[in-house]
């Protein structure tokens, strides 16, 4: 389409007539005049490197992708003699946002929480444990509401 514009012009029509032609805007043929009279025929072909260029590598991505598979060193850990530890006590408990930055930051990556946040969702990752708050390993534990005596009436009541 760019070089029939250039043929079109130097068959004699003019700017109107050419973007009838080709159906496209007078602002793009003169764009595209300008840059075929400016640069000849290179002027023609796409410039290359348009965007923004990407902050981080493929393999950065994996490796911060990866980190949400790993356990937090924060995280309380039972030893074979039934005592709780962690490999790193004042880190964090969970995989958060903000502890995924830290810890790829660690690594070496500059990366924000931002960029951290659209890359897992981009990649459909959960970065939170769901909880159960109606589950327990005590034997005692009696879970609040649907069929539990604290949340059912000992006596219906009746609507009239």
């Amino acid at each position: 389409m760019r070089a029939r514009m250039i043929e079109l012009s130097w068959l004699g029509l003019r700017v109107p007539a050419i973007a009838v032609e080709l159906s496209c805007s007078q602002k793009t043929v003169r764009c595209w005049l300008h840059r075929f009279n400016r640069s000849g025929l290179q002027g023609l072909d796409d410039l290359g490197g348009q965007g923004r260029k990407r902050r981080i590598t493929e393999e950065q991505r994996s490796r911060i992708i990866s980190l949400v598979k790993t356990m937090p060193p924060g995280r309380l850990r039972w030893e074979p003699v039934g005592e709780l530890w962690a490999f790193d006590e004042a880190g964090p408990p969970e995989w958060t946002l903000d502890s995924l930055t830290v810890a790829a930051r660690a690594e070496g990556i500059e990366v924000g929480r931002s960029q951290v946040r659209r890359i897992l969702l981009a990649e459909g990752v959960r970065w939170r444990r769901t909880r159960s708050w109606t589950r327990s390993k005590d034997p005692d534990f009696v879970p609040k509401g649907h069929g539990s005596s604290a949340s059912t009436p000992t006596h219906p009541t009746t609507r009239r």
